[in-house]
């Protein structure tokens, strides 16, 4: 199977120095900063790829269930809100919500809400983040 790398780059003390965050395929490359991941400053963050990884990967892992359920959906979109907050005397990801609209022909909405569910319990990073309190909202359009 495959094995995905991307590596960052930090340079000065916390608050004043700034980095550099590659994606190994190269379709991206962003910097980030204190402002960037604690305020509301310019750059990106581990979080906000965090929420990027887990909104593919949910729409993925939906996408193949309703496919392989004979629910082929003409789209899936969904939205990760990843929540970093103060937890002692360091930070956490305490949360994340993941919100999912959806086009699917023919099905009704108690079973898309059962794929949605299985979408979440079973995708990857889904998995992966297992420790953190995860929600779905899931609406069939």
């Amino acid at each position: 199977m495959a094995m995905r790398q991307s590596d960052a780059e930090w340079q000065g003390d916390l608050k004043s120095g700034s980095g550099k965050m590659r994606l190994g395929s190269g379709a991206f490359e962003g910097s980030y900063s204190f402002p960037s991941r604690f305020e509301n400053g310019q750059g990106t963050n581990p979080e906000e790829l965090i929420a990027a990884a887990h909104a593919g990967c949910f729409s993925m892992a939906l996408s193949a269930g309703l496919s392989q359920a004979g629910h082929a959906p003409t789209r899936v979109h969904t939205t990760a809100k990843v929540h970093l907050e103060k937890a002692g005397a360091g930070f956490a990801i305490t949360r994340i919500e993941l919100e999912c609209e959806a086009e699917i022909p023919g099905i009704d909405d108690a079973t898309f809400q059962e794929q949605a569910k299985g979408a979440k319990a079973n995708c990857p990073v889904s998995k992966a983040l297992a420790g953190t309190e995860i929600s779905l909202t899931a609406k069939l359009l």
